[in-house]
């Protein structure tokens, strides 16, 4: 078993075996925020799906109020005068069959793609490489389109995409750290609703499982999921 670090030891100290509620949670998530890096704050959400079934899976995106506080670069995969509008619109990484070649070859220099609808056929070519780094675009995620200034804007404002796992875990980022408790609650907040909205059909059962919240080298904290659904979002901005 791998032994703690003396400052893990202290963190997982101040942390108590029980739900705390959302803004306690996210203040004690700042204090244990103690690496010598900017630290991402992460929720981890376990819900009563079973991805295996088609209509138990989840994947969608969320706009956080309050921003991601990362900087993303944006390819964008197009032709024609979609290449200008990308360019235009603040893409880092334009091209048409061309960066497909250069994503073949091993190009990676971005965080998100996105592509519009006529050019998937030859993007599906590159699926083998962008899929397990979860970089294929798709149309549920929002990075299939041909609109893709508002796509560009709001990916950079904050707009993420997330998915369940194998488990029915959700994992995703939800601000920095460095952001003050109530805004890293705004963004929370904001994450459980479009989790509730996108509940799969075929969910059955208690949907909401339990949320946990961590700095990226901190302890995990257990939210009151009660608490974080009840809570209306005048209360959180």
């Amino acid at each position: 078993m791998r032994k703690l670090s003396r400052r893990l030891r202290e963190l997982y100290a101040k942390v108590e075996d029980r739900p705390y509620a959302p803004l306690e949670a996210l203040q004690l998530l700042k204090e244990t925020a103690t690496a010598k890096f900017p630290e991402s704050a992460e929720a981890h959400i376990r819900l009563g799906i079973d991805p295996k079934y088609t209509d138990q899976q989840l994947r969608t995106t969320v706009a956080l109020p309050k921003g991601t506080g990362q900087t993303i670069r944006v390819a964008v995969i197009a032709r024609g005068e979609k290449v200008t509008e990308a360019t235009a619109a603040g893409a880092d990484v334009v091209g048409s069959e061309e960066l497909i070649d250069e994503i073949q070859k091993g190009r990676m220099d971005f965080d998100l793609l996105i592509a519009t609808p006529d050019m998937m056929p030859q993007v599906a070519k590159v699926g083998r490489i962008l899929g397990p780094r979860g970089l294929m675009p798709s149309p549920k995620a929002g990075t299939v389109t041909f609109d893709l200034s508002q796509a560009i804007q709001e990916f950079k404002a904050g707009k993420v995409e997330f998915r369940a796992d194998r488990s029915g875990i959700v994992h995703v980022l939800f601000g920095k750290a460095s952001f003050s408790a109530e805004d890293l609650l705004v963004n929370l907040k904001a994450l459980q609703e479009t989790i509730d909205r996108n509940r799969p059909s075929g969910a059955k059962g208690r949907y909401w499982r339990s949320v946990y919240v961590a700095a990226t080298m901190g302890p995990s904290i257990q939210v009151d999921i009660n608490a974080l659904r009840e809570l209306k979002l005048a209360e959180a901005a």
